[in-house]
């Protein structure tokens, strides 16, 4: 079957124009597959019942261009990451890859517009970061997690309260800072430089005030990165875990690590975030330094530091499920430590059994508990 008439260009955008989603999947055997708050659904176009291998290479072809770095990386390592714009309508983040023989494509939607606190509804202490002149602040979290949204939303707060140089060093670019107070200059990976670590270091020869860099991928990069920290730049990142940067440096230099889930709402009507606060005291920092022993947990610490500003998962499923913008068994699901939140949740999942406990044990008069022989 020969590729329809309608070009890629046109076929996703009037895709992404039908509903608000993220993911965009070309697969061979299957019609094109969008991921909509958590689901795929197929997309039928005309024409086009199914993919076949020829349809999803020359959509490889497409996308791929004249970039010759894509090219060669897809052919020697089966996989390549790129960008790829519609101008004015959309920006994808596109990865390239070898399955069975044959191409695959998934194409992350990045949003035309530069995601605000409000928006996002971001944790309001997580603008303190904006006050920030050194230190290094890591977003952490799965891929699709949300953490380059965050990131885009701090650094467009920065750009409109502080007068920064900031440079940024992304794989690939997504969200499209403009100079507002702040002078932005954003590098992409293999078209601008071609490491993170090489970036990097130049960056400190560019006088930046900040410097963010799109994800702390090896050693090299999270030495100079902390090393950006400790000679006075605030460094903004983003990791898929905090496990692999764990150390004492780390613990002089780190300001905030923040951690994010994308849980589903009730009746799938979109997706909530879920955020987690480590925010850097001297009790935090020598946790990290020391390592984490019993009953002195950085999760006791985030526990403990409500006032501080800090929160953590569970705490903050649970006001979801009290709230009703998720249900209990979805909340549990994403749940630390799914126990331990149903014993917090019983007067709710079992209204009945926690008013037979309560009158079990009565409370006196004066507040002291009666015991009953």
């Amino acid at each position: 079957m020969p590729w329809p008439a309608v070009r890629l260009p046109t076929a996703a955008h009037a895709i992404i124009e039908r509903q608000p989603i993220s993911d965009l999947i070309f697969s061979p055997g299957r019609p094109p597959i969008v991921e909509q708050d958590g689901r795929l659904l197929a997309v039928r176009v005309q024409g086009l019942p199914v993919l076949t291998a020829d349809h999803t290479q020359r959509i490889a072809a497409d996308l791929i261009g004249t970039n010759k770095h894509a090219l060669d990386t897809l052919r020697e390592q089966g996989a390549c990451d790129i960008s790829y714009g519609l101008p004015g309508n959309a920006r994808f983040r596109v990865n390239v890859f070898m399955q069975r023989g044959s191409c695959a494509i998934v194409m992350r939607v990045i949003p035309g517009a530069i995601p605000t606190f409000a928006a996002l509804k971001l944790p309001q202490e997580l603008a303190a970061i904006t006050e920030l002149r050194t230190g290094i602040v890591l977003v952490t979290g799965p891929t699709g997690s949300g953490k380059s949204s965050t990131m885009a939303a701090i650094i467009d707060m920065i750009n409109e309260t502080r007068s920064y140089h900031i440079v940024t060093i992304e794989d690939p670019i997504e969200f499209l800072h403009p100079h507002k107070k702040c002078v932005i200059h954003q590098r992409e990976l293999h078209s601008d430089t071609p490491s993170f670590a090489l970036a990097l270091r130049a960056a400190l020869r560019q006088a930046p005030k900040a410097i963010l860099v799109g994800e702390m991928r090896d050693k090299e990069t999270i030495e100079i990165a902390l090393e950006a920290a400790e000679t006075g730049h605030l460094v903004l990142s983003t990791l898929h875990t905090i496990e692999k940067i764990i150390h004492s440096r780390l613990a002089k230099s780190f300001r905030y690590i923040v951690s994010q889930r994308l849980i589903p709402r009730k009746e799938g009507s979109g997706r909530v975030a879920a955020i987690e606060i480590l925010k850097s005291t001297l009790r935090t920092r020598e946790y990290v330094e020391r390592g984490e022993q019993e009953g002195k947990t950085l999760l006791d610490a985030m526990r403990d530091g409500d006032t501080e500003g800090m929160q953590h998962f569970d705490g903050e499923i649970e006001k979801l499920i009290r709230d009703g913008a998720i249900d209990a068994e979805t909340g549990l699901a994403y749940a630390t430590n799914p126990g331990n939140l149903r014993l917090l949740l019983a007067d709710l999942l079992d209204p009945e059994k926690e008013s037979v406990s309560a009158q079990a044990v009565p409370e006196s008069k004066d507040g002291e508990l009666e015991i009953e022989r």
